[in-house]
């Protein structure tokens, strides 16, 4: 093992050992946040609503494949979503038989009352950071989360 100022592998042990307290705080978030949009929700409907805010419309098949879920866990999420009057089933316009879906007016409200309260808590406690390192911190971010849509999109085509 070659050994530099930064040792490569310490480096990925880092890096696991932290993306792995991330996600756990995601997920108890994500709870806690769909919660917040209704409180029959579990915490995936959130995730599942953000993301059709920010890429939709989507069909079932998209969001199976975006965030790496099982079909049966998006399409459950998907029905609590839509029995709530949250999201909005209406015919793909490029396929009339498929389904695409879109957050309700109500979902979106809800949504981005939600958003605005939790990036004004991450200006909060970020508030000591150099706005330069927020910037570089969601660059690379954005660049994790582009290499696991990649993987996940690899995984569903083998």
């Amino acid at each position: 093992m070659t050994t530099t100022a930064v040792d490569q592998h310490e480096a990925f042990v880092r890096l696991e050992r932290e993306i792995g307290l991330l996600l756990r705080r995601s997920r108890a978030i994500s709870a806690r946040l769909a919660g917040e949009l209704h409180p029959d929700l579990d915490g995936a409907a959130y995730g599942l609503l953000a993301l059709l805010q920010d890429a939709g419309p989507l069909r079932a098949s998209d969001l199976v494949t975006r965030l790496g879920l099982d079909k049966s866990t998006v399409s459950r999420q998907i029905a609590s979503l839509v029995e709530l009057g949250l999201v909005d089933r209406t015919a793909d316009p490029a396929d009339g038989r498929a389904q695409v879906l879109t957050p309700s007016q109500e979902g979106s409200s809800r949504l981005a009352s939600i958003r605005e309260v939790r990036r004004a808590r991450w200006e909060a406690d970020l508030s000591g950071w150099p706005a330069e390192d927020v910037a570089i911190l969601g660059e690379l971010l954005d660049r994790l989360n582009r290499l696991g849509e990649a993987r996940e999109a690899q995984t569903a085509e083998v």
